[in-house]
């Protein structure tokens, strides 16, 4: 009785396996795509609209510090400070990428 039946090779090295690697490839790709659309697309756009929103604080703007200070804008100081006032005359100096949010826009630019 012979127990052992005949091997056969699956198409390991015939010359059309190249669509073989590249359904392999593909599932991959799919998840890099999808990734792409939800994970670093939406948080590109949210980096983006917090610059745009720090670029413009001004004068008179409640905002909302990474820290939870929640003060009143009174000087820009340069282009990366501002001095805010968090209780009657009592300032603080904040760097603008340490603000979270601007709760309401104060009074407009002087002319």
């Amino acid at each position: 009785m012979n127990f052992i039946s005949p091997a056969f090779a699956q198409a390991a090295g015939a010359p059309g396996s190249g669509s073989e690697v590249l359904m392999q490839i593909v599932p991959f790709a799919i998840i890099l795509v999808i990734m792409y659309f939800m994970i670093l697309r939406p948080q590109q756009k949210r980096q983006k609209t917090h610059q745009e929103m720090i670029k413009n604080v001004r004068r008179g703007d409640t905002v909302v510090t990474s820290g939870g200070l929640i003060g009143k804008v009174v000087k820009v100081v340069d282009d990366s400070e501002v001095e805010i006032e968090i209780a009657p005359n009592v300032r603080i100096r904040q760097l603008r990428p340490m603000i979270s949010d601007v709760r309401s826009k104060g009074e407009p630019v002087k002319e």
